[in-house]
């Protein structure tokens, strides 16, 4: 434990005027040191958590919490599943769902898609496509009316708009004389979104629940249920529980499964960047290194003297630690303060930057996120802040210890 004379005496050669100013300056530089690498760290993993939480924001927006599905076959008793699914107090909403594959034709461009039954009061509940809508109503799509909503990248590519009249294929064929035909029917769009994702955009169209039943022949089957939980994160937990109490032959699952892979991606990308930027704070320490070893050589005086007025070789090492762990509190406490402060404001930040460079980081017509999203969480702020503390502590050990190891005469031989 410190005392209050090693502590006193710690924080008086902190503050002293040396005689080498240099010593002086590499200590500037290592607290700004250690105070840039926290700042950095800290608003990078803030800007990386944003991206990760908007882009769960745009999949779950189309994709669901969690999905039950029949086992290779379309579920027959869905209502039935889905009020049993509703009972769970995790659960907020469910929606029946069909999804097949699916051709569609305009004006000679044949493109594959992903074709989606819904009921649209049902479907608004668990995704946010209605809210995504460019042109039309996700509620313009009416049972017998055949209209179809589609992604922007799909309608674009098709050269459809919204009032167009298209042709959608079955690859469920019928028998006639002239052999297997693929089923047709006219379908009339009715709208076009864009939810800021190219899979979803490019690939996925939405038709009523009860025309795909009819295109597919489905009568009163579903492909499955989607539903919606009050806490995304409990995704796992509720898709277990769902497993053993529902009474039926159907497959569960959740997003953290039909995503894992891009969100592995993500999450050991954030990791990989946090090593990479520990290495900042990692030089920074060493300078405390050199710093307290130029700092005990100028001392050695004073080291002497404290030797022969009693002072062991354990206090003299207490001294140069608080000398150097006091570099690296401010360093980053600094860097803390900054840090957290950039991160709040960086909506602010960077278009100023921009304004002022005539430069644009992410372009409109190139990302369909085009602002630097932040979301700073006090986990990563403590996490950055204690390595800091350690990393700066453990660099006072060696000039401490050799502090601790000078023989007074030694030192007092030329004085």
């Amino acid at each position: 434990m410190l005392t209050p004379y090693e502590l006193f005496v710690g924080l008086r050669y902190t503050r002293a005027k040396r005689r080498n100013h240099f010593i002086s300056f590499i200590s500037i530089t290592s607290m700004l040191g250690i105070g840039l690498g926290v700042a950095a760290l800290i608003v990078v993993l803030s800007v990386m958590n944003g991206f990760q939480k908007e882009l769960r924001a745009r999949i779950l927006g189309v994709a669901s919490h969690v999905q039950i599905a029949g086992m290779g076959t379309a579920v027959s008793d869905w209502q039935r599943i889905a009020e049993q699914a509703s009972k769970n107090p995790d659960v907020q909403a469910a929606a029946p769902y069909v999804m097949a594959q699916g051709l569609i034709s305009h004006e000679q461009t044949v493109q594959g898609t992903i074709v989606r039954g819904v009921l649209p009061e049902d479907e608004d509940k668990v995704a946010e496509i209605g809210r995504h809508m460019k042109t039309g109503r996700l509620d313009a799509l009416q049972a017998g009316r055949f209209g179809i909503v589609l992604g922007s990248e799909l309608a674009m590519s098709i050269g459809a708009r919204t009032g167009d009249r298209i042709v959608l294929i079955a690859p469920q064929g019928q028998v006639t004389p002239a052999g297997i035909m693929p089923r047709l029917k006219q379908f009339q769009v009715v709208g076009i979104f864009e939810v800021g994702m190219y899979e979803y955009d490019s690939g996925l169209a939405l038709i009523h629940l009860a025309d795909a039943q009819k295109l597919y022949r489905l009568d009163d089957k579903v492909t499955g249920i989607r539903l919606k939980l009050d806490d995304l994160f409990r995704a796992p937990a509720v898709a277990r529980a769902l497993t053993e109490t529902l009474d039926a032959d159907v497959y569960v699952t959740d997003w953290t499964r039909s995503h894992a892979n891009f969100f592995r991606a993500v999450q050991i990308e954030k990791r990989v960047m946090f090593i990479i930027l520990l290495i900042i704070v990692l030089v920074a320490a060493f300078n405390i290194v050199s710093t307290l070893v130029m700092a005990v050589t100028d001392k050695q005086a004073d080291i002497a003297i404290l030797r022969t007025l009693g002072a062991a070789p354990v206090e003299i090492m207490k001294i140069f630690i608080v000398q150097g762990a006091l570099m690296g509190v401010i360093g980053t406490l600094v860097g803390t303060v900054g840090g957290i402060l950039l991160a709040l404001n960086i909506d602010v930040v960077v278009p100023a930057i921009e304004r002022t460079f005539n430069i644009q980081f992410l372009a409109k017509d190139v990302y369909y996120i085009s602002d630097l999203p932040s979301d700073l969480h006090l986990t990563d702020v403590g996490v950055i802040a204690l390595t800091s503390l350690v990393l700066s502590l453990l660099a006072t050990l060696y000039p401490s210890f050799r502090a601790s190891r000078i023989n007074p005469a030694e030192a007092l031989r030329y004085e």
